[in-house]
């Protein structure tokens, strides 16, 4: 593995876990030049998988676009980046246990807005507004009622 500091191309692993729930192993290195050390993730590689957008077109699945909705979503939200890779872990998942080929861009948000719902309602709000392109303030306005029966009912199951 080429050093990022120095680029010599030998290092030696000073240290491997297992991360992300199992599905990555992150090792820790040390170049044998420099001694600069960094960390170097391994992932199964996956075969790949089409998303079939709306408007018919397909194209590579990808996780860092999820990522990306849900960090917008979650600016300034009490939501950590751990909160967000288990969320995104979980979507990932799912799609690849269900979907072996293509899977449409329709069934990915409506997993994100699931799992978004159940880890922040605000960050659920902002993604929806985004993902669903409301035509007009009574559509938020159902998705906000909507969002308090929910809540609600959890306050109530809960007390």
């Amino acid at each position: 593995m080429r050093c990022p500091k120095c680029g010599y191309n030998k290092s030696s692993v000073v240290d491997s876990r297992q991360a992300e729930e199992g599905t990555t192993i992150r090792r820790r290195r040390e170049c044998e030049k420099c001694g600069n050390r960094f960390t170097t993730f391994e992932r199964l590689e996956e075969l790949p998988l089409l998303v079939i957008k709306k408007d018919g077109t397909r194209e590579q699945f990808s996780r860092d676009k999820i990522l990306n909705g849900i960090i917008q979503s979650a600016q300034k939200r009490p939501v950590s980046s751990e909160d967000i890779e288990n969320c995104i872990l979980r979507i990932e998942r799912k799609i690849r246990s269900e979907y072996e080929d293509e899977v449409s861009s329709i069934t990915i948000g409506n997993l994100v807005m699931d799992e978004l719902a159940e880890l922040d309602e605000i960050t659920y709000v902002r993604f929806a507004s985004v993902y669903k392109s409301f035509k007009d303030v009574d559509e938020i306005e159902e998705l906000l009622q909507q969002i308090t029966k929910r809540v609600r009912s959890k306050k109530s199951g809960s007390v």
